[in-house]
């Protein structure tokens, strides 16, 4: 596995990496997190005259909710980049997905990544697709069915970034490289991955 530990990891270091496959000419296409990992990034991207048309972006995973609900990551991936003339496109089951120019994560602090997480009910498909996923035990603060690239999906890229905050979130990645604990969706993606990594972390 190649993996690089970004400097700066800042947001604005990860904004940077994002703007360099968007401003690429010709179709683009990437993935991006939900929840609130994204929000500082997208903020120094709009702050940013990209050329957003010819690139298309999906959520890595969204809560199985309206996009009008709060805890929609495509009502947040629309909120920010709606219009911007990037097209946005809504996660549903089974829908298979491309290859990817650049894949950009986070990670919770149970190692979990886009909404592959280390105990779970998940549907199995064929192949680089979206698939459902149910956490459990569900987190009190997000308690729904999910829907998420699965690790095939996530590894057909060309690049892989994971951003990060906090010293717990480093270690548990540092862990994962090292190949510890076992399991892990984290370590799974590093170890399946077969293009450069790019770690940003910030404290």
């Amino acid at each position: 596995m190649q993996i690089d530990w970004a400097q700066p990891g800042d947001p604005a270091a990860v904004a940077e990496r994002v703007a360099r496959v968007v401003a690429r000419p010709g179709a683009k296409r990437i993935a991006v997190p939900g929840g609130a990992t994204p929000a500082a990034v997208f903020a120094e991207l709009a702050a940013r005259e990209l050329e957003w048309r010819g690139c298309e972006v999906w959520p890595t995973d969204d809560r199985q909710v309206p996009p009008e609900h709060p805890a929609s990551n495509f009502g947040k991936l629309h909120a920010a980049l709606g219009g911007s003339g990037a097209m946005l496109v809504e996660l549903r089951e089974g829908k298979p997905s491309p290859r990817f120019d650049l894949v950009w994560l986070g990670m919770g602090a149970d190692g979990h990544v886009a909404s592959l997480f280390p105990r779970m009910a998940a549907g199995e498909r064929v192949g680089p697709c979206v698939i459902t996923t149910v956490p459990e035990p569900l987190p009190r603060e997000a308690p729904f069915a999910r829907l998420s690239l699965n690790l095939e999906a996530l590894t057909a890229t060309e690049a892989l970034i994971v951003a990060i905050t906090g010293g717990d979130k480093r270690r548990v990645i540092e862990a994962a490289i090292r190949g510890e604990p076992d399991g892990l969706p984290i370590g799974q993606l590093l170890r399946a991955a077969r293009c450069p990594i790019e770690i940003f972390w910030s404290p």
